[in-house]
């Protein structure tokens, strides 16, 4: 198997807000030692090293304006320059990022495929990922592939990819795309079988991305070009034009661009991945003492059992609580049941009204 270049586009633009109070406006969860000692940011930016029949370029960074030396530094602490970060006046969703993705990729390093993948998600296996995308290659050169997670029960809370006829190996066709279903609906795709989680990560020729954007999103690519075109330049970054920016519509590359081309593709992997979008999901994936308890910092937990303590501001001590989420930091403490980690928006939302009242 001959060695592919691939440019990964790492998305740093999400806020994180369900696990809130630690991750933040300032400080979203990317920029968080979460499920290793390094950030997630960090750890996203170490797996697209090159090996298993994948040659990585330095990578490219979208990310909002004022995170420009966070990801500077953080990157810098483990060995990475990217090559170019674009910063967003404000968030677009992920169709306009694919779209700058693939425009700054096809000048920077022509011929090189491009990977647009997320910040925040855990991959526990960086080779699979690493072989999957190196199976994914040839077939990425004339199509949109995305990186289906093997699911291993009837998750919920994430998207899932039907697959279709083969194109060879392990990379489909796809199908279908499905949203989120109710637990009967999932358990019945497992049943049935040829189904994978939408882990949100995609392979592909810029040419391709953007002909594809351009057919059926094309106020998305139109918009998008003008705010990358009228940008102003500093160094190695680039600051989209705000007016231009503004003017594009916000949608999901997933809506936008893979629900109706003809040309999506599927390769699902078990790579051990998580996109750590919850209090409860961090419990799951986290070490736990024998009451099944995840503390950290100045947490302490007495009679308790089945608990995510999380002290980063002042100390925490639960007694006689199970099941149960408790959150100190110098931004706000949060305490909710386990099964309602979900709902940490909520409050998050209730707190943002309050203080525009």
């Amino acid at each position: 198997m001959s060695t592919i270049s691939i440019t990964p586009v790492i998305l740093s633009g999400g806020a994180g807000t369900r696990l809130w109070p630690l991750s933040h406006g300032d400080m979203p969860k990317q920029f968080h030692a979460l499920a290793s000692e390094r950030t997630m940011l960090q750890d996203t930016a170490l797996r697209t090293t090159s090996g298993d029949g994948v040659r990585f370029e330095a990578p490219v960074v979208i990310c909002a304006q004022p995170h420009r030396a966070e990801i500077v530094r953080q990157l810098a602490e483990v060995g990475i320059t990217a090559a170019k970060i674009v910063l967003e006046p404000f968030g677009r969703n992920t169709a306009a990022a694919a779209y700058i993705a693939a425009a700054v990729v096809a000048e920077l390093v022509p011929g090189s495929l491009a990977l647009l993948l997320p910040a925040d998600h855990v991959i526990a296996d960086p080779s699979a990922f690493r072989q999957a995308m190196a199976e994914a290659a040839e077939t990425a050169r004339g199509r949109i592939v995305t990186f289906g997670v093997t699911p291993d029960g009837p998750e919920t809370g994430y998207g899932y990819i039907q697959q279709g006829p083969s194109l060879g190996g392990r990379v489909f066709e796809v199908a279908r795309f499905a949203e989120k279903p109710s637990r009967a609906v999932a358990e019945a795709y497992l049943a049935e079988g040829g189904y994978s989680w939408n882990a949100g990560i995609f392979l592909f020729a810029p040419s391709v991305m953007m002909a594809e954007m351009a057919a059926h999103a094309p106020a998305i690519a139109e918009k998008s070009l003008l705010a990358l075109t009228r940008g102003r330049v500093d160094g190695t970054a680039l600051e989209l034009d705000a007016e231009a920016f503004a003017a594009c519509p916000s949608e999901p590359v997933d809506i936008a661009v893979m629900e109706k081309t003809a040309l999506a593709a599927v390769i699902p992997c078990a790579m051990g991945w998580a996109d750590v979008g919850s209090w409860s999901e961090l419990h799951k994936l986290g070490p736990k003492d024998g009451d099944d308890n995840l503390l950290h910092g100045a947490a302490v937990a007495v009679d308790t059992r089945r608990a995510l303590i999380w002290a980063d501001g002042p100390p925490v001590a639960v007694v006689g609580l199970d099941d149960i989420i408790v959150v100190s930091t110098p931004q706000g403490v949060i305490v909710l049941p386990m099964d309602r980690a979900q709902d940490v928006k909520m409050a998050v939302a209730a707190l943002k009204s309050r203080q525009e009242s």
